[in-house]
């Protein structure tokens, strides 16, 4: 003998009993209370979320008749009268639903909306249900704008899609639209407890949290994983047999993957890996469940009260969350979403693995925990993430954002060249140093103490760095170097200059600038500029003062100029006052 599925035996037979979609239950269920009904109706959302059972219901308050028969139309059927006991059977000849995926041509259509033209048989309405709409093809369409837009008072249409965007919008205009949205993972939760509680089924919360996860937002699928979770367990629902059903991870080895990232453990990492293959656990459901993990961790780093006292494992996001910065839990995310893509690339899906938690570990700075990074660290990592063409700054806390007073504007240290402050991506990017607007050499010279070298340097030196940073200026504005050769006149120091302006010793850091043929060049255009021959020499070593350190503190300058320019704007400074929320966004200011 046969059992009714559970998504079949336990279909809501009325709005009360829907869950998860209340916006649409107290639309329709007013619209039915004050009889302004419309004629079309368009339910749209994933599989599984209640189309066709809202129609159903639609269909049954429309042609309710109460248990004495004299019932009219009524937000709450009462499920015991001919019409609604026929129409959750499937057979009161005025409903009608049409699989459009089967049914997609304009001779089934046309066959359908032939029959409109007669009242209805045994009902006060007649209801056409057509699911998946968005499959008729377009002559089909065509054939129903008609009626769809004036059908008979007697005629109700409901639609039903997956996909609305397919649908047409001369279509979409004639109906009511309705979205209906995925089902949270609690929703789905508490609902399988009552059914399994109506059923006599034992079940633990893991694994109901397991099937609710899984689900993805559609009930129906929860209800059919349940069904598998009950054959699979023998009539219980138990996690670790609902976890081996699912391929599901064990939360307990993702949350280990987690701390080994936060430690800088790789080869803890790489053994978890190892474990995890061993049990023959899915590479792909690893990732996944890391970031969902990862997910609810930045929720927390970012609001802390959204702790659910209800979700088991609300405590160990809690944990983790406090072992990683926000911003390195935001990575690693994007690394485990990334990372799910590349899996079929790879030689085997273990391997793949190993590479996405191999480059979480290279990507992450090691021992920086939430709170514990260095200045220094917090810099070189904001410019590494704007591509190195922003000068990195310490973060501004958000209360000095929105507290409206004048900000003196910020400048560098009077002892220090405001080039040594640049972070080294910011100076190693060409095209920062293209962007950036030509800075007179002599706007920088400064008394100071080398960052790099940790000397001072002598007036001889910043008056060589004030003569190079003028003759690339020039070089750059005439269009005498490009490429390559400009980044080595860009990222070059000059230590001295010989025999009258014929002879230049450049301090470059990077080895591959320091090619012979890109000194060659420059060497030709420097000779060009000049007006003489001029040879160049190049040696190696860390550069202190050069162009693009100079372009790029010129830069910041502005940028700081621009910001307390805005900071201290009366308009601003009032406006902030007005609205106490009101703050100015970071990273929105840009210089003119």
């Amino acid at each position: 003998m046969s059992t009714l599925v559970l998504a079949r035996k336990h279909r809501p037979r009325s709005f009360e009993q829907m869950v998860g979609q209340e916006h649409v239950v107290q639309a329709l269920s007013n619209a039915l209370a004050s009889q302004r009904l419309h004629h079309a109706y368009l339910f749209t959302g994933t599989r599984g979320v209640g189309k066709t059972t809202v129609s159903r219901i639609l269909a049954k308050s429309l042609n309710c008749t109460g248990p004495d028969g004299q019932g009219g139309i009524t937000p709450t059927p009462c499920g015991v009268c001919n019409a609604c006991q026929d129409i959750d059977s499937g057979r009161f000849v005025d409903y009608v639903e049409l699989d459009a995926a089967s049914n997609r041509g304009v001779d089934e259509i046309t066959q359908l909306l032939d029959q409109a033209v007669y009242k209805p048989v045994v009902g006060r309405f007649k209801v056409y249900m057509i699911d998946e709409v968005h499959m008729l093809s377009t002559t089909a369409f065509n054939a129903m704008l008609k009626t769809l837009e004036e059908p008979p008072e007697y005629l109700k249409f409901v639609l039903a899609t997956t996909d609305p965007q397919k649908v047409p919008v001369t279509v979409l205009s004639r109906c009511l639209q309705f979205n209906l949205r995925p089902m949270a993972a609690e929703t789905v939760y508490e609902h399988l407890q009552r059914v399994l509680q109506a059923e006599g089924i034992e079940a633990d919360e893991g694994a109901l949290r397991l099937i609710a996860r899984g689900a993805r937002g559609s009930m129906r699928d929860a209800l059919s994983l349940t069904d598998q979770a009950i054959a699979y367990g023998a009539g219980q629902v138990l996690e670790p047999g609902v976890r081996s059903m699912l391929g599901a991870v064990d939360r307990s080895h993702v949350a280990a993957l987690i701390d080994s990232l936060a430690a800088g453990d790789g080869a803890a990492v790489v053994q978890q890996v190892n474990e995890l293959r061993a049990e023959g656990v899915s590479a792909a459901g690893t990732l996944e469940d890391m970031a969902t993990l990862l997910q609810e961790m930045a929720v927390l780093q970012a609001v802390p009260e959204a702790l659910s006292g209800t979700d088991p494992d609300a405590g160990v996001a809690a944990r983790l969350a406090q072992l990683l910065r926000p911003d390195d839990t935001q990575l690693l995310y994007s690394i485990a979403l990334h990372g799910r893509g590349e899996l079929a690339l790879s030689p085997d899906e273990y391997s793949g693995l190993v590479m996405v938690l191999l480059r979480m570990l290279a990507f992450r700075a090691p021992g920086t925990r939430a709170g514990a990074v260095s200045g220094e660290a917090r810099a070189a990592r904001a410019a590494s993430q704007v591509g190195g063409a922003a000068v990195a700054a310490a973060p501004v806390p958000r209360a000095a954002a929105v507290t409206p007073k004048r900000v003196p504007p910020a400048a560098p240290p009077a002892q220090v060249p405001p080039w040594e402050d640049i972070p080294e991506p910011a100076r190693a990017s060409a095209q920062a140093v293209r962007d950036a607007a030509p800075v007179q050499a002599s706007a920088q010279a400064a008394p100071a103490q080398s960052a790099a070298q940790g000397t001072p340097l002598s007036d001889e030196q910043r008056a060589l760095g004030d003569r190079w940073a003028a003759v690339v200026e020039q070089l750059n504005a005439s269009g005498a170097i490009t490429a390559l050769v400009r980044e080595l006149a860009m990222q070059a120091q000059c230590v001295a200059i010989e025999d009258e302006g014929r002879s230049w010793r450049l301090r470059v850091e990077r080895e591959t600038l320091r090619n012979p043929a890109h000194r060659d060049r420059l060497q030709q255009a420097l000779g060009t500029a000049l007006g003489h021959p001029a040879s160049i020499e190049v040696e190696a070593g860390a550069a202190q003062d050069t162009p693009a350190r100079r372009e790029a503190a010129a830069r910041e300058a502005r940028q700081r100029e621009a910001e307390s320019t805005i900071q201290n704007d009366p308009l601003v400074l009032q406006l902030m006052q007005q609205f106490k929320t009101a703050r100015i966004v970071p990273g929105s200011i840009k210089p003119i």
